[in-house]
């Protein structure tokens, strides 16, 4: 299985509490999860994806290895959201995508479909 990872942003906690619960209950595809942490460090993000691999069945060694190969070609993109989370201040989170890239997949080919 392969998986992906990228960070999609920085929320209010409330906000991502929010939007979790409400994901908790309505059908969505199985092997998408958005995670979130106070700090940009990849310390933090690899103990926010850690609970995810048990959940779904992933292997945790791709997901963790996912994770920081991110972090190693991304120092740009990893360094512009650490400024937008910290202009946010603490109230806020670092808000993160993990997926299993055919459920990621099937995730976007339905927003497409969807009429607007």
């Amino acid at each position: 299985m392969k998986y992906t990872f990228d960070i999609v942003g920085v929320s209010p906690v409330l906000n991502f509490f929010s939007h979790q619960q409400q994901n908790l209950q309505k059908l969505q595809y199985q092997g998408v999860e958005y995670v979130g942490t106070h700090k940009c460090t990849l310390d933090a993000v690899i103990k926010s994806v850690e609970p995810l691999p048990p959940k779904w069945g992933w292997d945790i060694d791709e997901v963790v290895g996912t994770v920081i190969e991110f972090w190693m070609n991304n120092s740009e993109s990893i360094s512009y959201w650490k400024s937008r989370l910290v202009d946010a201040g603490m109230n806020n989170l670092l808000v993160a995508r993990v997926a299993d890239i055919t459920a990621l997949k099937a995730e976007f080919e339905l927003l497409l479909d969807q009429k607007w």
